[in-house]
């Protein structure tokens, strides 16, 4: 499995089939500036696909961070509720924001691989 993109600007990787790991992209990071405030999901908590499950916080502005997919909070990173720089220095790995176990792994078909999502993010 690849990673995913959803038009909210949110990546998945649903590599494990136990959780999907879920974070905020590159073009994210770069529109926020430096993030210094992350409000992570409770573990346990299910959010449907596109509700809010998140809240990042810049010098610039605040944004919510959208569910992907419907699926129960696995896991929370706690590194990047202690060091939320981490979404700007590594978004793509170690600044990842949630594990979400799937509720339905079809939805993983309606959100973008990486070439439709880098034409999306330069003509948003």
């Amino acid at each position: 499995m690849t990673v995913k993109f959803s038009k909210d600007h949110e990546w998945i990787n649903a590599a494990d089939a136990n959780a999907a790991v879920v974070g905020i992209t590159v073009h994210a990071q770069d529109a926020l500036g430096d993030v210094v405030f992350v409000d992570l999901p409770e573990v346990g908590k299910t959010f449907a696909q596109g509700e809010v499950a998140g809240v990042v916080e810049s010098v610039k502005a605040a944004a919510d961070v959208y569910m992907p997919v419907t699926g129960e909070i696995v896991e929370v990173n706690e590194a990047l509720r202690a060091d939320p720089s981490l979404a700007n220095s590594d978004p793509l790995n170690a600044g990842w924001f949630f594990k979400v176990k799937l509720a339905d792994a079809a939805q993983l078909n309606d959100l973008m691989d990486e070439t439709a999502y880098s034409a999306f993010a330069a003509s948003a």
